[in-house]
């Protein structure tokens, strides 16, 4: 049985975890053997998006230590995150510049995949057969798209669902405002920018709206609460699930 490792974003474990039930349980449907180790919280990636390098690399390193661990050393890491994702393949060269764990961190990014990248590589993607009957919005978080360059590959995701109809609220990806520590900075200019996002997701004719990214998720949910705006918000590995019939 192929091994692989589920790294729990911050805010899939502190705040959405059945975000992470519905992908441990669709990577043991292609007959995964998933593992979760507790020594890992998070990847770091807001304090070093604070400029505290020093204390984003005290956190990462247990990230690093626990990921190359020899027990985990030759097992692919599966993240519902583009934005962790992306913070471990390239920022984390970055922090660890020069550093003793320096090498382990940069073989590490080899290692980590975002959900659409995983099932990509595991030629995994069409066996994703099921059936959801709504129009469904895509929201490509900023990391996904620009960090990672993932762009179109989530339309693979859906291809196999009978029934879905993948709504394109606008060509380009479109950040939502949440960014981290933006939406705590500029306020203002953050709530604006999600009412955008979901107005043009609902004025397409979206039945609902997911993403890949637990905090642009949560950023949306918290908007549209605010908006009266009552389009259901989450995860794509949950419709994927739901879809497919996964338990």
């Amino acid at each position: 049985m192929r091994k692989v490792i589920f790294f729990a974003p911050c805010l899939v474990d502190q705040l959405y975890p059945e975000m992470g039930v519905s992908l441990v349980k669709l990577l043991r449907h292609f007959g995964f053997e998933v593992s979760f180790d507790s020594a890992m919280t998070c990847c770091g990636q807001p304090a070093f998006n604070a400029g505290q390098v020093s204390e984003a690399r005290s956190v990462a390193r247990t990230v690093v230590n626990t990921l190359c661990a020899s027990k985990n050393a030759n097992s692919d890491v599966v993240l519902p995150s583009g934005s962790c994702t992306a913070m471990i393949r390239r920022f984390y060269p970055e922090v660890f510049h020069g550093d003793r764990d320096e090498k382990a961190a940069c073989e590490l990014g080899s290692r980590v995949f975002e959900l659409s990248e995983f099932l990509t590589k595991h030629g995994l993607l069409g066996e994703l057969k099921g059936k959801y009957e709504k129009k469904v919005a895509f929201h490509n978080s900023c990391h996904s798209a620009r960090e990672l360059e993932l762009r179109t590959e989530y339309r693979e995701l859906f291809k196999g669902i009978e029934g879905l109809e993948l709504i394109d609220p606008s060509p380009e990806p479109v950040c939502c405002g949440f960014g981290g520590l933006f939406c705590q900075k500029f306020q203002g200019i953050s709530q604006g920018m999600a009412k955008t996002r979901l107005e043009m997701c609902r004025d397409a004719g979206a039945h609902e709206i997911v993403s890949n990214d637990p905090g642009c998720i949560m950023h949306l949910r918290v908007m549209a609460k605010d908006q009266g705006i009552t389009t259901p918000i989450r995860h794509t590995v949950e419709l994927l699930a739901d879809a497919m019939g996964v338990s």
